[in-house]
């Protein structure tokens, strides 16, 4: 189980940073080396996590990797259902396949619905274990207050998560898989002779990012969860409910620069 250190943040949240104006806002920042919380506004109220969930998703398929249960080649079929899944997806028809490595770049990069399904269907028989097996893995992490119904973050009612849980879901993601991390820098990959592009805008634009992930549904906002690291300091944030991609990465982009100086300088693996 992760643990993160709490703290009292009404004097920062004041003098440093302003929430966003948005019933449908959260946000954490974690400090990396030490797990305290250096910056949280609503982080423990439910939130959707829509395609941050596909974090949840990456970490069963980075420990299907390291166990020896797939391999980087191993083919992952499409089912019928998968392939229906709405976007964003790659398009797959039903009966082909993609191997995990590009599954994993997928995930990471596009955010591919239909990828995520199948990712479920491989490792869990059916995406409704497979979401089973993600909340149980929740718990083991400390997430408390976690559900999942699926493996995209597609609109589910009881798929309810905190920034709090998304946090820890993003710390444990570095701390256990520093091998697959690099994943997550990915801006675009190339797929069958196409250049296949991602959402997470703040990658290449803002100092210090090196991932994870974006999300969007409309009953979320707009979500983000990302890692910086600068000067021997490292972060975890994540920013819940966005109005816009704009004013989400925006949102990041302030509390980065406020906080990142206020974290511990010292070595975080994986930096």
């Amino acid at each position: 189980m992760l643990a993160v250190a709490g703290c009292t943040t009404s004097t920062v949240l004041t003098s440093a940073v302003v929430p966003l104006n948005s019933e449908k806002y959260a946000a954490i920042v974690i400090d990396a080396h030490s797990g305290k919380i250096i910056y949280e506004s609503a982080s423990n109220e439910r939130r959707y996590p829509a395609s941050l969930t596909k974090m949840m998703t990456l970490y069963l398929l980075f420990e299907a990797l390291d166990s020896g249960q797939l391999t980087s080649s191993s083919e992952i079929p499409i089912s019928a259902f998968a392939a229906s899944r709405p976007p964003s997806k790659i398009g797959f028809k039903p009966g082909q396949s993609i191997d995990v490595r590009t599954a994993i770049l997928a995930l990471c990069v596009k955010s591919a619905n239909d990828v995520a399904t199948a990712v479920a269907e491989r490792l869990g028989g059916s995406e409704e274990h497979f979401a089973t097996m993600m909340t149980a893995k929740a718990r083991e992490l400390g997430m408390r207050s976690t559900t999942f119904r699926n493996a995209s973050g597609l609109n589910d009612p009881n798929q309810i998560t905190t920034a709090h849980d998304m946090g820890l879901l993003a710390m444990a993601l570095r701390k256990h898989f520093p091998h697959h991390y690099h994943f997550f820098a990915n801006r675009s990959f190339s797929y069958k002779g196409k250049m296949i592009r991602g959402h997470n805008n703040l990658l290449g634009s803002v100092r210090g990012v090196d991932g994870l992930k974006t999300g969007y549904i409309r009953a979320s906002g707009f979500n983000v969860a990302t890692s910086a690291a600068r000067d021997g300091r490292r972060i975890i944030a994540v920013v819940m409910g966005g109005e816009s991609a704009k004013v989400r990465d925006a949102h990041m982009e302030e509390l980065i620069t406020a906080y990142l100086p206020r974290a511990h300088p010292g070595s975080v693996q994986g930096q």
